[in-house]
């Protein structure tokens, strides 16, 4: 949109007529008219710089009317140069408001938000006024910076000057404060507008997004199509699409994907991606996989997100094919496709093969190794229970060791039962003072498993001294379109009594199975019936009951969780998905796991 505004405008300055700054000569006038729109057609700056010397051999950079068409082709075509624009820009004597708007949208173009400020203010200085046109780029530019106390400044002066009604310049300050987090006022701005385009509620929605309002993301959505005729943008389905991705929606992103089909012809690869980024992260792999395969052009963007993806849900055979597919199509991995490779040969125990991607990635493809994938060898070594090779593996990082690496060790240790080990990681770990209680939870999990409850008793002391509190646990799942919250011993939900009787149920079915509460991870020095009574309502297993009894019998289940999921939830759901003949789909914070016929994708 503001691309359609600074067009117009610059549309308008073609017009000799409408241009203040004309020159008495008619044939002369003829004569830059006809050098402007061929200087327009450049397509690089090579072209650009012959006219630029052209016009100064024909004596035309005396014109402002040509001065200020070089200045906005430079600064706004996307092959142009802002170094270049400003040293043209910087010989006009008198610049006009034009002039500086297409300067400013220049630099927030190239993302050089500072700059655009600071050419506003030099444009004030000058005693030049601004118009419509120069806001929405400047207050772009305060958004790229989350800049709110300068964005609301800036609204000050709109308002003083009247713009406030101009449409531009309302999705500009939705977007604004959408980006500095003050989602009330994206609000306000909102349900003040008499007219709303399609970038007014994508601006809205987005902002939503910005701030992990995910249920809101959706709520909008659906106002704006059942309210309007707009259709949305590609941008605005990209950010619907990651709010059911996060929320674990399927049915919404289902419900999307048919938007999709019915609105747009062709959507583009952004789209697809995030259709297949969202089918994955729902737990529909297999959908995600089928839309891939459709593809017919895919990009770098692409293929990460299925490796990525096929990782997390422990495929890696399938993720390593995919990328020798990727590397078949010419196509270059980057980090982040790196990071979905190194993480398949975590999952799959393929620590030489891991090791040789680590090595090639730089060798053959340039990519640097960043932290994060200094972390994913760490976990490669510690998965595999070589604690003492992780940690060596540590200390000969170049790169600054950071909580990420540590806290990888520090679960691997607790997962083999090394103390020792752990208790370096633990302590490196604390030392760079994040103060996060998961990491001395996850050392007092070791300590019980060691039996040793002097050390459990330290650990939870020094908690209390720190201030710090357990992030209470809780799974959610989205039944008949409402998603619906479980913590742990919970007892709020409305069909709470039924729930607790369904799961009395299961208990009995899973004594059949042989079924034994693992208490190994219970914190606490107390009696194995009572460690067993803890573990009876976990949040997950609240969960599971919900939906065998709000579900047909065969619906696929899939449950989302905050935390990472206790060795007893894990067994206990690899056996009701057997004698249920469920599929149960989990997302934790590391992975997913898919549970069908007593056994999970993970392999553990």
């Amino acid at each position: 949109m503001l691309g359609a505004s600074l067009l117009n405008q610059t549309h308008e300055l073609l017009i000799l007529q409408e241009h203040n700054r004309s020159t008495p000569d008619t044939d002369f006038i003829l004569g830059e008219q006809e050098c402007v729109s061929q200087m327009k057609k450049c397509i690089n700056m090579e072209e650009f710089k012959q006219f630029h010397g052209r016009f100064i051999k024909l004596g035309m950079m005396l014109s402002p009317f040509c001065v200020s068409n070089l200045v906005a082709s430079c600064a706004i075509s996307q092959w142009g140069s802002m170094d270049y624009a400003c040293s043209i820009f910087r010989q006009i004597v008198d610049p006009c408001s034009f002039d500086y708007n297409v300067m400013i949208r220049g630099y927030a173009k190239d993302m050089e938000s500072e700059a655009a400020i600071f050419t506003y203010l030099e444009m004030l200085e000058f005693g030049v006024g601004p118009e419509n046109f120069t806001f929405p780029p400047l207050l772009k530019a305060c958004s790229q910076l989350s800049a709110a106390r300068e964005g609301m400044q800036i609204h000050g002066q709109v308002l003083k000057l009247g713009f406030m009604e101009d449409l531009f310049v309302q999705n500009s300050l939705i977007n604004l404060y959408g980006k500095c987090g003050l989602i009330s006022h994206s609000c306000r701005i909102f349900e003040q507008m008499d007219t709303k385009t399609v970038a007014s509620w994508s601006s809205l929605i987005a902002a939503y997004a910005y701030v992990s309002l995910w249920n809101d993301c959706l709520r909008i959505f659906r106002d704006m199509t059942r309210e309007t005729e707009i259709r949305a943008e590609e941008s605005t389905l990209v950010s619907v699409l990651s709010a059911c991705n996060h929320l674990g929606a399927l049915d919404y992103g289902r419900e999307i994907h048919g938007y999709i089909a019915r609105n747009l012809s062709e959507s583009n690869v952004a789209v697809r991606t995030s259709l297949i980024d969202m089918y994955i992260n729902c737990g529909s792999l297999k959908k995600a996989m089928l839309l891939f395969q459709e593809m017919e052009n895919k990009n770098q963007k692409s293929y990460s997100v299925v490796i990525s993806g096929l990782a997390a849900h422990g495929q890696w055979e399938e993720a390593l094919r995919v990328f020798s597919e990727m590397e078949n199509e010419g196509l270059k991995p980057d980090d982040i496709t790196y990071v979905g490779v190194l993480s398949s040969c975590s999952n799959g125990g393929l620590v030489e093969r891991g090791m040789e991607y680590f090595e090639k990635m730089e060798v053959e493809h340039g990519v640097k190794p960043t932290i994060q994938h200094y972390g994913c060898i760490v976990e490669l070594l510690g998965r595999a229970g070589l604690l003492q090779a992780a940690l060596d593996f540590i200390q000969s990082m170049p790169v600054e060791r950071n909580d990420v690496v540590w806290r990888s060790l520090l679960s691997s240790c607790k997962d083999h039962r090394n103390v020792e080990i752990g208790e370096i990681a633990a302590k490196n770990l604390f030392k760079l003072n994040f103060n996060n209680a998961g990491d001395h939870l996850v050392l007092c999990s070791m300590y019980a498993q060691a039996e040793r409850w002097q050390d459990v008793a330290k650990s939870r002391l020094e908690m209390v001294r720190l201030g710090l509190r357990q992030e209470p646990g809780f799974s959610f799942v989205v039944v008949k379109r409402k998603v619906h919250r479980f913590m742990s011993n919970d007892r709020s939900h409305p069909r709470s009594r039924a729930i607790y009787e369904m799961l009395h149920q299961m208990e009995w079915q899973l004594r059949f199975e042989g079924y034994s509460a693992d208490t190994s991870q219970v914190l606490f020095d107390v009696d194995e019936q009572e460690k067993k009574q803890r573990l009876r309502a976990h949040s997950q297993k609240l969960a599971i009951a919900f939906s065998l009894m709000e579900t047909d019998e065969g619906t696929p289940i899939r449950i989302a969780r905050n935390v990472r999921m206790c060795r007893d939830c894990h067994n206990y759901t690899k056996l009701i998905s057997s004698i249920y003949q469920r599929e149960i789909t989990v997302r934790d914070r590391n992975t997913y796991h898919c549970f069908r016929q007593g056994t999970c994708s993970c392999s553990h």
